[in-house]
């Protein structure tokens, strides 16, 4: 996608606690992230608006959680 279709790209805003919601976070790692630049946030008069497509982003890059190849019995005491 080039320069122009992201600027044509209509953004997925929701009001702040529902991106909380969304991300599965709390407001402190919300502004946390916000001032990392790790999601994207916009302001409307006195709301703030959490881009979702910045917290599917930010989700894709987290780190994967490898097993350590722990077996747990099945056998019944």
């Amino acid at each position: 996608m080039d320069k122009a279709d992201s600027d044509n790209k209509q953004r997925r805003l929701v009001e702040f606690k529902e991106g909380c919601r969304y991300g599965k976070f709390g407001k402190t790692k919300a502004y946390e992230l916000i001032a990392q630049e790790r999601i994207r946030a916009y302001k409307m008069g006195g709301k703030t608006l959490i881009d979702l497509d910045s917290i599917d982003e930010y989700h894709a890059v987290l780190p994967r959680v490898e097993s350590r190849g722990m077996v747990v019995s099945s056998e019944v005491v």
